[in-house]
C-alpha cells in the first residue's frame, strides 16, 4: 500500500528537514508500506524552498512545488492532492507540531473502516490565538457545514483514495479542504495523537488570515449565511412593525398633546436597520464576487517550479 503525505510549507526553513527525517523514521518501522512526501512551498519568504530542492536532491520520495506567490494554506493542500497517488493521503503541518510518528495511528483508523481521520491533540500546544481560532472555526464548520459536534477537525487528518479523488475535483477558486471533506463522507473518526509546542518561530496565522479563511469556509460550501440574512431582516421588520404599533398606541393613549416623542428611538432604529442592511449587502456582494471570480477562471494557485526526485 502506498502512502501520500502532503506538508504545505511556510517560513518552515528551520523545521522542515527534521519534519521528513521523522516521516522517514515511521515508515521505515512499517512493513508493507511505500510512501512519498509531498512540499508545498506557498511563496514563503524565507528559503523554504531552498531546503526542499536540497532535499528533493538527497532523498528519493520526494516531490517539490514552488507557487508563484502566496495563495494560502488550503490552495498548497490542492497542490498535493492533485500529485497524490497513495491509497491513503495524510496532510501535516510544516512546523514539527503534528507528531509525524503517529501517523500510523491515522493509517490504522482507515483501514478500520472509516474514509477519514483527524487527529485530536490530546494538550494542545496552540498559541492563544491558534486556540481562539480553532474555537471559532469549530463553531462555523458546525453550524455552517453540519459538523457532528462531538467530531474535532485538525491540520493533521488523513483520507481514502476516494475521499482524495473527490477533493481533486474541486476546481474552484476558493477550495476549502474541510469543507470537502465534510460533503463527500461522513464516515470520519477522530484519533488521539500528541502534540508538539513549536520548535522556534510562530504561527503564520494572523487574525486576518483566520477571519479569511473562516469567511472562505462559510460562503464556498453553504448558503445558510444568506438564510440567516433573511432571518434577520424577517425579525427586523417585524420587530419595527411592533414597535411602530406601541409608537402610534403611546401617542393616542399616554403622551400629552404636541409632545414630540421617539426621536432617540428613530435615530437608533436607523443605526440600526442600516447597519444590518449593509452587512447583508456586504455578505450577498461576497458570494456574487466569489461567483465572478470563478467564472473568470480565476485559478487555485499557479506552480512556478516543480521537482520531481529520482524514484518518485
Amino acid at each position: 500500500m502506498q502512502i501520500s503525505y502532503i506538508i504545505p510549507c511556510y517560513r518552515s526553513a528551520e523545521t522542515l528537514r527534521a519534519v521528513v527525517n521523522e516521516i522517514d523514521e515511521t515508515m521505515n518501522l512499517m512493513t508493507g508500506y511505500d510512501y512519498e512526501i509531498i512540499l508545498v512551498n506557498d511563496d514563503s519568504p524565507d528559503n523554504t524552498f531552498d531546503v526542499i530542492k536540497a532535499l528533493c536532491q538527497e532523498k528519493s520520495h520526494l516531490i517539490g512545488i514552488n507557487f508563484a506567490r502566496n495563495f494560502g494554506q488550503h490552495a498548497a493542500l490542492m497542490a498535493g492532492f492533485k500529485e497524490a497517488k497513495g491509497e491513503i493521503v495524510i496532510c501535516l503541518d510544516d512546523d514539527g507540531q503534528t507528531p509525524a510518528a503517529e501517523a500510523g495511528k491515522l493509517i490504522k483508523a482507515l483501514e478500520a473502516g472509516a474514509d477519514a481521520a483527524y487527529a485530536k491533540y490530546i494538550h494542545k500546544q496552540h498559541s492563544g490565538l491558534r486556540k481562539i481560532g480553532s474555537r471559532i472555526n469549530d463553531l462555523m464548520t458546525r453550524i455552517m457545514l453540519s459538523k457532528p459536534k462531538n467530531l474535532y477537525i485538525s491540520s493533521y487528518f488523513a483520507v481514502k483514495s476516494f475521499v482524495a479523488e473527490e477533493i481533486k475535483r474541486y476546481d474552484g477558486a476558493y477550495p476549502y479542504v474541510i469543507g470537502l471533506v465534510l460533503r463527500t463522507t461522513k464516515n470520519i473518526v477522530n484519533v488521539d495523537v500528541s502534540h508538539r509546542a513549536r520548535i522556534n518561530g510562530a504561527s503564520g496565522y494572523t487574525i486576518g488570515k483566520l477571519f479569511a479563511l473562516w469567511l472562505n469556509g462559510f460562503t464556498a460550501f453553504s448558503i445558510k449565511p444568506l438564510r440567516i440574512a433573511t432571518l434577520v431582516g424577517a425579525f427586523s421588520a417585524f420587530n419595527g412593525f411592533i414597535y411602530a404599533l406601541y409608537t402610534i398606541a403611546r401617542r393616542i393613549f399616554i403622551a400629552p398633546p404636541g409632545m414630540v416623542i421617539g426621536f432617540a428611538a428613530l435615530i437608533s432604529a436607523i443605526l440600526v436597520i442600516g447597519g444590518l442592511i449593509l452587512l447583508m449587502l456586504g455578505l450577498v456582494g461576497e458570494y456574487i464576487g466569489r461567483m465572478y471570480i470563478t467564472m473568470n477562471n480565476s485559478p487555485q494557485y499557479v506552480i512556478k517550479e516543480k521537482i520531481v526526485s529520482l524514484g518518485s
